[in-house]
């Protein structure tokens, strides 16, 4: 089993990647091997809706060759993904924003029944509108969503400070755990026969008409 830590600041080494890496310790101490995703600090274009990615069958966003394309082309090697942000202005950064949107906008069903989590870093405030945000993504695709034993963020202006946060970190790593048991639980199912249930065909309700 293997789960992808994306990190979604674009400093690389800074809060959100401490964040990352006690959640990956704690899946690495369970058996699950996990790799860093970086989504860079060049500029990413966000999401047009123009549906290019679905006229195309290709699953591949029309604005390619950044990370967005990269991402696409390996999530399919993955059984979880972790998905950290930075906080700015009580939300999710603009570039990370930007990746979900076009992420899950062409690839979602790729990640439908994958565990998918957030996690956030903060100087102060923000932190749970963020999550909130990003766990949206999660829920419109069909994404199982492993809890810990408060809303997963870390406070710190430097990765020195974060690892301060001794509860913050506690909170990754039962993160971590959780995703563990609940990836296992998954394996074992199908293990016995157990698929997840099919999708329904989508029905879009227009309350104007």
């Amino acid at each position: 089993m293997k789960v992808l830590l994306v990190n979604g600041s674009p400093h690389e080494h800074g809060c959100t990647h401490t964040a990352l890496c006690e959640v990956g310790k704690a899946l690495a101490g369970d058996g699950v091997s996990t790799e860093l995703f970086w989504i860079g600090n060049k500029p990413i274009a966000g999401c047009v809706g123009c549906a290019g990615c679905r006229r195309s069958g290709t699953d591949r966003c029309v604005f390619g060759g950044d990370r967005v394309t990269e991402f696409i082309d390996i999530c399919d090697g993955y059984d979880g993904f972790v998905f950290g942000s930075p906080v700015h202005y009580a939300s999710a950064g603009g570039a990370m924003t930007c990746f979900m949107d076009r992420v899950f906008y062409s690839a979602g069903s790729r990640l439908r029944g994958k565990p998918g989590a957030a996690v956030v870093s903060a100087r102060r405030g923000g932190t749970t509108a963020a999550l909130d945000q990003l766990n949206k993504y999660f829920y419109i695709t069909g994404m199982p969503i492993p809890t810990s034993q408060y809303w997963p963020m870390v406070h710190g202006n430097t990765p020195a400070e974060a690892a301060q946060d001794l509860e913050g970190m506690q909170i990754m790593r039962l993160l971590g755990h959780n995703m563990a048991w609940l990836l296992k639980c998954i394996a074992a199912g199908r293990a016995a026969g157990i698929e997840p249930p099919i999708p329904e065909p989508r029905v879009n309700t227009n309350f104007i008409r």
